[in-house]
């Protein structure tokens, strides 16, 4: 499948999800929005991928949000633009946070509205020592969009989020790290490097155990303690029931590494 506005290649069991409009930030528009739901469907239902990396083209943006300039061109019908294009992008953030293989952020640029939802979205992220982070969303009249208030809630905290809303902030990776909305910080260079390495190594896991503890952690701020133990209950018992599960114990009791397929 070719796309205009990103590229999609899985090789070695990882994705590689790169947005291609470096001219406009990478910023979405009605086609990227419905190619990025594309991959996304597809991403999560193809069981080879173990693993899938997000990341933008150009040194300057990973994600600038929703392409204003666009929106400009239709401010008569703008709620009908931004009711298509979030039908599409709140679907592939869907699929990916429920997908079984973890989403890793390569956050090269800019990320800014949506773009910062993505970033908040993603279950690890490596960013370069250049990106920062804004939601930029109030400084235009406009609310929040892309799961931002839902991810970033839950990773920030309502005070910081509520900072970020309101006043616009820019984190830089050193801030973004210090808070939580980032794993690691790289130098530039290293970044699709450093990403892949950690792509590769999570390809080489229990996949399955991988979307169990993305559905665990999901479910975790909304359920009561009981519910949430009869959750894991569930989980680690189909786990121990699957091959991987089954060849992890084998490997820790024959004392070698697990030699893991994702079934």
């Amino acid at each position: 499948m070719t796309y205009s506005t990103l590229d999609y290649d899985v090789r070695d069991a990882v994705a590689w999800i790169t947005f291609k409009r470096p001219d406009r930030f990478n910023a979405l528009d009605q086609v990227m929005a419905r190619e990025f739901c594309d991959v996304a469907n597809r991403c999560s239902s193809d069981r080879g991928v173990r693993a899938a990396v997000l990341t933008g083209s150009g040194e300057q943006a990973f994600c600038a949000g929703g392409d204003v300039s666009v929106f400009g061109e239709h401010l008569e019908a703008l709620d009908l633009l931004v009711k298509e294009i979030t039908t599409y992008l709140h679907a592939a953030v869907s699929r990916f946070a429920r997908m079984r293989a973890p989403l890793i952020g390569a956050v090269n640029g800019v990320a800014a509205g949506a773009g910062l939802g993505l970033v908040a979205c993603c279950d690890l992220v490596v960013a370069a020592e250049s990106a920062t982070f804004t939601s930029a969303y109030t400084r235009i009249g406009l609310a929040p969009d892309g799961s931002s208030t839902y991810f970033l809630n839950r990773l920030l905290g309502p005070r910081r989020a509520m900072e970020l809303f309101l006043t616009n902030r820019v984190l830089s990776s050193a801030e973004a790290l210090d808070w939580g909305l980032v794993n690691r910080v790289v130098p530039a260079e290293r970044l699709a490097e450093e990403a892949g390495a950690l792509a590769r190594q999570l390809a080489e896991g229990p996949t399955e155990a991988h979307g169990s503890v993305k559905r665990l952690l999901e479910s975790a701020a909304g359920a009561g303690l009981e519910t949430q133990m009869e959750q894991e209950s569930l989980a680690i018992a189909a786990a121990g029931a699957s091959a991987d599960g089954q060849e992890g114990i084998r490997a820790f009791l024959e004392k070698r590494p697990p030699r893991f397929t994702g079934a």
